[in-house]
């Protein structure tokens, strides 16, 4: 409580309590006075005795007024003694308390205008393949000539495959670890299903199995398909803009192929490059294109992956 609230207080009880004891002790000096009239015109005039019950109400109140000017004595003097408070350390405090305020207050504005759209996000892609080479089919063992004393049944002749899958990017750092305001840092995970076409019999053809008394066990026809997985920094560009252009400068890409090579080789890695953008068109729902390049260095055991995909995305901000 401050100086000038207390004193205020203690003057709002003084005359609270004068108003109180006052009051009783004027009627009963009014009530005493038409007594003493009474009785002089009755009886004639009658000394009355000192150190009446008035007298003593006005002798309380007066020693709890005196109190209170000593109260307020005290307070002044406490008041005159204290230092003086530096005003100009306290201006500076003040001054500093405003800027983290306003600062807070941006921050949290900023946050209520941009913050649905969220640094990280999950999307669902999908677009076109071209691979640089053709797949090819299984060898059959039985048949004479051609490769390895095997002909090729069912060659792959598809160099062109449509593809869908998913991810997320995870920020790791909102200015690439201090090295670049606006720019960011994420971990990208993604999977994608590749599609290149339906192939023919493959391995051991039913008419070779015929001519040969074996069963013919190649009459359905195998879906050439393939599986990746890849996980990859992905650096994003003008933070805090509705569009962000991005590239994934390198990338880990493991694929699962199917059929499996002659060797029964399913697993092929290699890496992906890639560059694209996206757009924040409504809170936090955003669009984006995308291009990469996937590569492995030779074959693996017959089966080349190489190739490239472009397509589009929707992500959706967290």
């Amino acid at each position: 409580m401050t100086y000038k609230m207390k004193a205020l207080s203690i003057l709002t009880a003084s005359v609270a309590v004068a108003g109180v004891l006052v009051a009783p002790a004027a009627t009963a000096h009014t009530k005493h006075t038409h007594k003493h009239a009474h009785h002089h015109a009755a009886a004639g005039y009658m000394q009355m005795p000192q150190g009446g019950m008035g007298d003593h109400k006005m002798q309380a109140l007066e020693a709890q007024v005196q109190s209170m000017q000593y109260e307020l004595q005290s307070l002044r003097a406490e008041a005159a003694n204290r230092p003086a408070m530096n005003t100009g350390a306290q201006a500076a405090k003040v001054e500093e308390l405003d800027q983290w305020m306003n600062t807070v207050k941006a921050k949290h504005a900023e946050h209520a205008e941009h913050g649905h759209k969220g640094n990280n996000m999950v999307f669902f892609r999908g677009g076109y393949l071209h691979t640089d080479n053709l797949r090819g089919g299984t060898l059959d063992p039985t048949a004479s000539g051609g490769n390895s004393g095997g002909v090729l049944n069912g060659s792959i002749g598809q160099q062109d495959a449509w593809y869908f899958g998913a991810g997320f990017d995870w920020s790791l750092s909102p200015d690439l670890f201090g090295a670049m305001h606006g720019t960011e840092l994420f971990a990208e995970l993604m999977f994608d299903y590749k599609e290149l076409g339906r192939s023919y019999s493959n391995g051991i053809t039913p008419a070779i199995g015929q001519q040969t008394g074996l069963p013919g066990v190649n009459i359905q026809k195998a879906t050439v398909n393939q599986l990746s997985l890849a996980a990859s920094p992905k650096i994003k560009f003008m933070k805090g803009s509705a569009f962000r252009p991005w590239l994934v400068p390198v990338g880990f890409e493991l694929n699962v192929v199917s059929p499996p090579s002659d060797a029964i080789t399913v697993l092929n890695a290699g890496m992906q490059f890639g560059f694209g953008a996206d757009y924040n068109i409504w809170k936090n729902l955003f669009v984006g294109a995308d291009a990469r390049y996937h590569y492995a260095p030779g074959n693996i055991d017959g089966v080349n992956t190489n190739g490239v995909t472009a397509g589009g995305y929707v992500g959706i901000g967290f």
